[in-house]
């Protein structure tokens, strides 16, 4: 038998098992860090992990022995006992600390040995929030016994409540040479290697006994951009990788911060606006950048992603979106969550097409959703045709709601004999290349979008039947863009001028 590492458990494996056999149920595709164990990397290292009820931290002593930190078992006498805007204190528990009765100096990040009311029966493990002066209890040297390197934002998210579950040393994995992302599932484990399989990311403003909603619209970009349960890193750097998959999209500027290791921000402005940030190194603060979450675990997994690599990503918390969920269905997601539910309209077939407030943090803040709903008769289902013109369903998707949710909209402009045009807002940055125009004849239900080579750039249409002269926008071939097929075509007929009309994607 042989021991290795997988996402902080020590797990005994028969000798000669494979990647695949540890993780069975990896997502295909993903990419695990796998951190072989060298001579000098097997013996102790000066870090310890702590893992807590909040996410995890990692600490680099500073030369003294600090036998609740270095003894597992003895993590279970670490709970949250205080917390303010300077610091927090984990324990009580005994010690040899002599306090020296007098202020020291502190920096943000700092871990220090004090004690309450200069009882070393009654110590704590005191961590730093901020640069402060204060009388901890420590001995003459300030106490200071190690400096937390990683995960310091977790210091920031502690409550009441809160505990620490594990402490293990951490295995050290500098020489890269020995360090890689790989997804071949028969890769044969190694006695003491590191396996890191995902990265967890806690959201800006959650916490289980607190949320607040100062970067909501920005999570939820978030929560779409990887709602997959995959990163894709379309960028690496020395400093952050990049998810670019919502590239090109708008998201409101709302939670600047320093952006430090493991932080996960979206890009608000410039060139790569809508696109995932995580950071493998502190950097300064950006006004082009909202702070979204922040990585608890699997930075070892962050630190090693190579361009092209997909990592499995779970957010905390998960996203809660009822547009287009079939109303009986939306009622059990909200009753597994604990939403009180309120219905306009309740009832057999009916479907969800909107809901207040509209962003997952909102909803678990005033822990209520209300929700507008409509007849399925009303709601028309289309199926969209990625493979001949990608750029145009993805601008569709977007002015649609179709890219968030679900369940999309857009607003009846004009009918006439058996068209009907829908005209949904578009943003002026949006372009419409020329893609998929028609030749010979456009068949009946097809579903189009006028290019920019036209005035009516962004018109919506749909013609019931087959016509060999303009496209179902009306507009001449050249300026229309074939995105799909209708597929209730009965439904249409009861489409009215200025009306909103609801839309589901069928997907193959």
């Amino acid at each position: 038998m042989i021991r290795v590492h997988l996402d902080g458990e020590i797990r005994e494996i028969s000798e000669r098992s494979s990647l695949s056999t540890l993780i069975p149920g990896l997502p295909a595709g993903c990419a695990v860090a796998i951190i072989r164990p060298a001579t000098q990397e097997q013996e102790k290292t000066a870090s310890i992990t702590v893992t807590t009820t909040t996410g995890e931290i990692t600490i680099e002593l500073a030369g003294r022995e600090v036998d609740v930190l270095e003894r597992p078992e003895a993590a279970g006498s670490l709970a949250l006992h205080w917390t303010d805007r300077y610091a927090a204190a984990f324990g009580p528990f005994p010690s040899d600390v002599r306090p020296e009765r007098k202020p020291h100096l502190y920096e943000r990040g700092d871990v220090i040995l004090g004690c309450g009311g200069y009882d070393p029966k009654t110590s704590y493990l005191i961590f730093s929030k901020s640069r402060h002066l204060a009388d901890h209890g420590a001995d003459a040297t300030g106490g200071v016994v190690g400096h937390v390197v990683s995960g310091k934002a977790v210091l920031d998210r502690w409550a009441k409540g809160d505990r620490v579950t594990k402490t293990e040393p951490v295995i050290s994995w500098a020489d890269t040479s020995r360090s890689f992302t790989t997804t071949d599932p028969n890769i044969i484990l190694e006695d003491g290697m590191l396996i890191v399989s995902r990265v967890g990311v806690m959201a800006q403003g959650y916490t289980p006994e607190r949320i607040t909603t100062e970067a909501a619209e920005s999570v939820e970009h978030l929560l779409v951009a990887l709602q997959s349960g995959k990163f894709a890193v379309g960028r690496a750097t020395s400093t952050h990788i990049l998810d670019q998959r919502l590239v090109g999209t708008d998201v409101p500027s709302q939670f600047k911060r320093p952006r430090r290791e493991g932080t996960v921000t979206v890009r608000t402005g410039g060139p790569s606006v809508g696109g995932v940030y995580i950071y493998r190194a502190d950097v300064p603060s950006s006004p082009a950048h909202s702070v979204v979450g922040q990585v608890v675990h699997g930075i070892e997994l962050v630190k090693l992603a190579k361009e092209g690599d997909l990592l499995s990503t779970r957010i905390v918390p998960s996203r809660i979106d009822l547009l287009g969920l079939p109303l009986e269905e939306a009622k059990k997601v909200a009753a597994a969550r604990g939403i009180a539910f309120a219905i306009d309209t309740d009832g057999a077939d009916r479907i969800v097409v909107s809901q207040e407030p509209g962003t997952t943090l909102g909803v678990l803040s005033e822990r209520s959703a209300t929700v507008t709903t409509a007849p399925f008769e009303q709601v028309i289902d289309i199926e969209l045709d990625d493979a001949r013109a990608p750029q145009s369903c993805e601008v569709f998707r977007r002015i649609t709601g179709l890219k968030e949710h679900d369940a999309g909209m857009m607003p009846a402009f004009f009918v006439f004999d058996d068209v009907y045009l829908f005209k949904p807002k578009i943003p002026t940055t949006i372009k419409i290349y020329p893609e998929n125009c028609p030749t010979g004849e456009v068949p009946g239900a097809a579903l189009a979008i006028t290019n920019d080579s036209r005035k009516g750039a962004g018109l919506v249409g749909v013609r019931l039947s087959a016509n060999r002269e303009f496209g179902p926008t009306s507009e001449p071939f050249e300026g229309t863009n074939i995105i799909g097929r209708v597929i209730d075509t009965d439904k249409l007929k009861s489409v009215k001028e200025r009306h909103m009309v609801y839309i589901r994607e069928v997907r193959k």
